[in-house]
């Protein structure tokens, strides 16, 4: 964990809470994609639920954060996510997703 989402996690490992400035809180979507997440995997969506529940109680502000983020994608009909690599999506883009 870097110094600029270190302070966001309790000695438990768990989220203290969200972040409200955009900017803390790509870093720490950035970090919770990173760790929780395998780029080359698919995951249904309670297999991603389980995965935030681990670390935050509020797993759906997290899981569409991480979406609208652009760090996972999401197929249209839902029924798959993935993280995504990310390459400099503008700032308030909307990622494409497949």
């Amino acid at each position: 964990m870097n110094t600029t989402t270190a302070d966001l996690f309790a000695a438990d490992g768990r989220l203290k809470a969200i972040p409200r400035k955009p900017a803390r809180r790509a870093a720490l979507l950035d970090h919770l994609a990173a760790t929780l997440f395998e780029p080359a995997r698919s995951y249904t969506e309670r297999e991603v639920n389980e995965a935030l529940k681990t670390v935050h109680d509020d797993f759906p502000a997290l899981r569409r954060y991480l979406v609208v983020g652009g760090q996972l994608a999401r197929t249209k009909d839902g029924s798959a996510y993935h993280r995504q690599q990310r390459t400099g999506v503008p700032a308030g883009a909307t990622p494409a997703v497949a």
